[in-house]
């Protein structure tokens, strides 16, 4: 008996020892990879300042273009009030979110592409370790960024209650968390357990940003709006005035016949009013680990998350247009043939979108020991999001047809609708013609895993371990949109249902052989080798590969080394979304074109295209037709990191990481945002780029506004992204304060997008999109920890480097995004062992975000730069 106890004390010995690093299946005896990883610790959360994943993970400097941001707001695709990741750049769905090594099903309102960050309780995590290398040979498709895995905690004892309350400096924007942990354990068993509610407040975007901003004259910012007015702009069709744009009676209670020339200035709609820049979203969350020894070395295991996410976003006022009047019309005051350009129904006031999320996400399995040296695993992974979604004060086009019908309406219940100027209708007409829609969609994700690790043999250098495993999954994606929606019969964006599905079979294997061992220069050299086969029943199989070097050269400096492919499945919208229409914001390159200072070949090209004299943009937004397509391939990537880390001789706990990077996708899957579209074209020789032609826009020839734009998928395109990596991590006691210094920067030197095989490459380095976010070169987070007694200290500075605006002209205003700083600080006093108190400001110089001349909204790029100002906040926690 003796004998078997200290057996067994030997291998629960090993079994701490020995960990698994994100980026490889295998069991190591040190926490460290031939790839780069950056780890977030529960400490590292609990310092940030933040209550919410989604926040800190986007102040990465590996973090790059449309990473999210705090408006609840601007997500397409059905995901609206969702938060996501986005390494490099690369896009929401090129990063794959882990959970625990696992995978986790796609959230938001039906047919989604990533991962919900909203749904993970803050306060059951216990470090994040962000793999900024592909991973497809590991971890599957997707991975082609890199790999998020966020690992839970495994045990607790007590309870604990914590409660926060943060808002502007100016008592804006609040936000309100009350979470729970709590745990149980005993030789056999162990528990733990969240619950939690997160809430924040809107905050209006003509509160934050004052009105919309554009360059007025040379070098002059004024305000501007919306050329959808509240009495409605028309251009006149027949007669000696043939052409011309005149805008109706503004006034309430005005004169209904009153009609004049149009002028932006005078008649466009200050809009920023009836929007949010951050809007309002609530989480209840429940969470709970467990596992329980069954017999011998043999343990039994379940994960179980619920999520409920409800989030809300107001929206101006709907618009309708493209209607004639008949010159004998009686509500057309003109005498001529006329067509009701825009018209804003701000008589029924603003639009109201809404999301009611759950999801839902279960593991069980079981998993043991062979021996000291042998792991296995087998587990069953369901996960389910389900939502329904609407907007209110919708307008029926056909109620509405029948309304300005002068021999329909006044009959049978129909109410006459006077558009041609503001207050033509009553609350009887609003109610006939402005509904509410409803759609519902979700997500689902089946998985089943069979895993084993352990050591092989051994070689002269070292054992070999090895790891190998099976998966089978499902995924499956479904949207139904309101009837009338999918009718076309609603003044909003037409969608047709989405609805499909794919399963895929896969198996791996890794290893990492030992070359050699305690020689000169080598204390120990690693090649790892790792291999997947996936074979989906819709695109066929594929293999993907990684080989990496592991050189440590002596106790200070080891160099590392990967190359590896990775690849991705067209997600189902996707492949599946049926075609759509949307108001994007985009920037015609023809506003203006005859003014002086204008780029001449874009005005040679504006002119050629019959773009009349004159013409100015009306708007910010272009009706943008998106959507899926059906005949899309998976995209493929080659990936290679190469670096060193050195632990310095001459300072204790002194830790300096470097590391390069170069990933190229072919057959990329890229939906072209319509501004860059529009602006290569035009830049062009003689229109001669095939983005100028008919299938991917057209122009009314009568007013040259355009009237048709493609956003669709393609696999036309190759992606190119090269930069540096750095870190430097110290620990030291400075005059007895325990000190902790965090120090990352990235340098993003190329990423470079060709659309089409011979196209002109579009180069995103060191620019700033209207729509896409922002791939400036260079970004940095620096932290200090400080700790004394009873008391902790953390400053923290998040640096975004300038910009171009590459929608922009040269010498415009906001052409250049210069280079920002966030500086964050916080305090933690612990009264005793069981309660403490903290408090801290977000953004301690109120650093206002710049101004961006192809901005998303609020005058800026919104899915960069903090929209909220200074924020406060306190904490409280007691463990019980």
């Amino acid at each position: 008996m003796a004998q078997d106890t200290q057996q067994q004390a030997q291998i629960d010995e090993e079994k701490v020892e020995r960990v698994t690093v994100t980026g490889s299946r295998l069991q190591r005896t040190e926490a460290e990879s031939a790839a780069p990883i950056q780890v977030f610790t529960a400490e590292d959360l609990e310092n940030s300042g933040v209550n919410s994943l989604e926040v800190i993970l986007q102040r990465m400097s590996a973090s790059a273009g449309a990473a999210g941001g705090q408006s609840n707001a601007y997500w397409t695709s059905n995901g609206w009030g969702t938060a996501q990741v986005n390494l490099r750049g690369l896009g929401i769905n090129r990063t794959l979110v882990l959970l625990n090594g696992r995978r986790v099903v796609n959230g938001g309102t039906g047919a989604n592409s990533s991962v919900d960050l909203n749904m993970i309780p803050v306060e059951m995590i216990e470090r994040i370790e962000v793999l900024k290398d592909g991973a497809s040979a590991i971890y599957g498709a997707d991975a082609v960024a890199g790999v998020v895995n966020i690992i839970t905690r495994k045990s607790y004892e007590g309870f604990s209650i914590e409660a926060r309350f943060g808002a502007t400096d100016s008592g804006d924007a609040q936000e309100r968390a009350i979470n729970t942990v709590f745990g149980a354990s005993n030789d056999r068993a162990r528990i733990v357990g969240t619950v939690g509610y997160r809430s924040s407040d809107a905050y209006n975007m003509q509160d934050q940003a004052g009105c919309a901003l554009a360059e007025v004259a040379p070098g002059e910012l004024g305000c501007f709006g919306s050329s959808s007015t509240i009495g409605g702009r028309a251009t006149i069709l027949t007669g000696p005035d043939a052409g011309s744009r005149i805008n109706f009676n503004q006034e309430p209670g005005g004169d209904s016949d009153f009609y004049e020339p149009y002028d932006p200035a005078k008649h466009n709609f200050d809009f920023f009013s009836q929007l949010n820049s951050v809007n309002p979203i609530t989480n209840w969350n429940f969470s709970t680990f467990a596992d329980y020894r069954l017999v011998g070395d043999t343990y039994a295991f379940v994960e179980v998350l619920y999520n409920n996410r409800r989030s809300d976003q107001i929206a101006t006022s709907g618009t309708v247009g493209g209607i004639e009047y008949a010159a004998d019309h009686p509500d057309n005051p003109t005498g001529e043939a006329i067509q009701l350009d825009r018209r804003r129904l701000l008589e029924a006031g603003t639009r109201d979108f809404f999301q009611d999320v759950n999801t839902w996400r279960f593991v069980g399995g079981l998993n043991g020991t062979i021996d000291a040296n042998w792991n296995w695993e087998v587990a069953y992974n369901f996960g389910r999001t389900s939502g329904i979604d609407g907007a209110t004060n919708i307008a029926n086009m056909e109620r509405l047809g029948r309304a300005i019908d002068p021999e329909q309406c006044g009959q049978s219940g129909v109410p006459c609708v006077d558009l041609l100027g503001f207050g033509g209708f009553g609350q009887d007409a609003i109610d006939y013609i402005m509904f509410r829609i409803d759609s519902e969609g979700g997500n689902e994700q089946r998985s089943i895993t069979a895993n084993i690790t352990g050591d092989l043999f051994e070689l002269p250098s070292g054992y070999v371990p090895v790891a190998f495993g099976i998966e089978h999954r499902q995924e499956k994606g479904w949207r139904n949109p309101d009837s009338a929606v999918v009718a076309g019969v609603m003044n909003t964006n037409q969608a047709d249902p989405i609805s499909g599905s794919y399963s895929v079979d896969e198996v791996y294997v890794e290893t990492a052989l030992p070359l050699l061992n305690d020689v000169p220069f080598a204390q120990s050299v690693n090649l790892e080798l790792a291999y997947r086969y996936s074979d989906y029943d819709t695109f066929g199989s594929d293999g993907n590969y990684k080989a990496s070097l592991h050189w440590q050269i002596n106790d200070a400096l080891k160099l590392r080394a990967t190359n590896s492919t990775a690849f991705r499945v067209p997600n189902i919208p996707e492949l599946f979304g049926g075609v759509a229409e949307g108001n994007l914001t985009t920037t015609d390159p023809c506003d203006g074109w005859d003014q002086p200072g204008k780029n001449p070949t874009v005005a040679a090209n504006c002119q050629a295209d019959g773009v009349p004299a004159g013409y100015t943009q009306l708007g910010s937004t272009i009706l943008t037709t998106v959507g899926g397509n059906p005949n899309l391939e998976p995209e493929d990537a080659k990936t290679f990191t190469a670096g060193a880390v050195w632990d310095a001789w001459f300072a204790e706990n002194l830790q300096f990481t470097i590391d390069y990077y170069k990933i190229d996708i072919e057959n990329a899957i890229q939906r072209i945002p319509g501004s860059t579209k529009l602006s290569v074209c035009y830049n062009s020789e003689n229109l001669s780029h095939p983005f100028c032609n008919d299938s991917q826009f057209t122009r009314d020839s009568l007013t040259g506004e355009i009237d048709f734009l493609s956003a669709q998928p393609t696999n036309a395109a190759t992606e190119e992204v090269s930069g540096i990596d750095a870190a430097v991590f110290y620990k030291t006691d400075l005059s007895g304060f325990a000190t902790t210094m965090n120090w990352t920067v990235s340098y993003l030197d190329e990423y470079t997008v060709t659309p089409f095989a011979g196209g002109t490459p579009i180069a995103y380095a060191g620019k700033i999109t209207g729509g896409s976010g922002s791939y400036t070169n260079w970004r940095s987070n620096a932290s200090v920890t400080v700790d004394r007694d009873d008391w902790q200290a953390h400053w923290s500075v998040q640096y975004i480097g300038g910009a171009d605006d590459i929608n922009a002209a040269p010498g415009d205003i906001g052409d250049h995004a210069p280079s920002v700083f966030y500086h964050n600080v916080q305090g933690t006093y612990y009264v005793n062992s069981n309660m403490s108190l903290v408090g801290g400001i977000n953004n301690v110089f109120d650093k206002q975000p710049p101004f961006i001349q192809s901005w998303t909204d609020a005058n800026t790029d919104t899915m960069t730069y903090n929209l909220l100002g200074r924020q406060l906040f306190i904490k409280m926690r007691y463990t019980f």
